[in-house]
């Protein structure tokens, strides 16, 4: 794919995520599908939308999948309801939702540790009409702490993002600066220093960051990086963003961890989507 040029990341770590790739397949055969594709590594949103503790036999059958197929977890997401959908995460979700949250973590982060995944997800949630957005930073940054603990026990890092603005008007954390301030509180509360960024290239262009000056200033602070192109949200190459140059400058400024490709196949099998990318540099090293 002419729109990106490969030398200029020729050493990253790319994962693909599994909850937006692949999504033309069943859950458990898409650990194979990345496989077949040359991947060594994958990650995922929670896959049961509608359950933050799944049945014993469902978190089998996918650790089983994953292990069978070869590839390594990444990343995971906690309960966040219903995405792809109108949710935005539920940590700062008031009710029930916040109580489906707490218990999730120790399940996610069990099911993280049965797979040697280092780095659990947490998104913030969306702003709820009627309830005072301090009292909803206040049941968030409860929920981080219990996250951000469980995480340590497992020896993982916790992970907060920002979205963007127009597809997520309700979420707050809408700015790398945003999501940055909620990771110094965690690590404030907790003393564990474990709570990173997540820098989504293709969120922080939606919001018209920055996106050098995010790097320069945030790099040593992202635990994880994600990329789609912009417009489209679809593979480097089909749209504007100059991800190569985007990615080297990552590398010089130190960041030697995980990129999850996490964007849309556009109207062709997955499989397909991944041109751009010699075959030979899909193996997460």
């Amino acid at each position: 794919m002419s729109g990106f040029e490969w030398d200029t990341a020729a050493d990253q770590r790319f994962t693909v995520n599994l909850s937006i790739l692949f999504t033309e397949l069943p859950l458990l055969e898409r650990p194979a599908a990345a496989a077949e594709a040359g991947f060594t590594a994958v990650e995922l949103w929670w896959p049961w939308v509608d359950s933050p503790t799944p049945e014993r036999s469902e978190l089998d059958a996918l650790r089983k999948a994953v292990e069978d197929a070869g590839v390594r977890l990444t990343g995971l997401n906690f309960y966040a309801g219903r995405l792809p959908g109108p949710d935005r995460g539920a940590l700062s979700v008031p009710g029930e939702e916040s109580e489906r949250v707490r218990a999730n973590v120790d399940v996610a982060a069990e099911f993280a540790r049965s797979l040697g995944c280092g780095a659990l997800n947490a998104l913030y949630g969306n702003r709820v009409e009627g309830v005072d957005p301090a009292e909803q930073d206040a049941l968030a940054l409860q929920n981080l702490v219990l996250a951000a603990r469980a995480a340590d026990r497992i020896g993982a890092i916790l992970l907060i993002e920002a979205l963007n603005e127009p597809e997520s008007p309700r979420y707050p954390l809408v700015s790398a600066p945003a999501a940055v301030a909620v990771a110094d509180r965690v690590n404030e509360a907790t003393g564990l220093g474990n709570a990173r960024f997540l820098m989504d290239l293709y969120h922080l262009s939606m919001n018209g960051e920055d996106l050098p000056r995010v790097i320069e200033r945030y790099a040593a602070r992202t635990g994880h990086v994600q990329i789609a192109d912009n417009p489209g949200r679809g593979a480097p190459g089909t749209g504007s963003l100059p991800l190569a140059d985007l990615l080297g400058r990552l590398r010089k400024a130190g960041y030697d961890g995980p990129v999850g490709l996490e964007y849309k196949p556009g109207d062709r099998p997955s499989a397909e989507a991944f041109d751009w990318l010699p075959r030979a540099a899909r193996a997460a090293r």
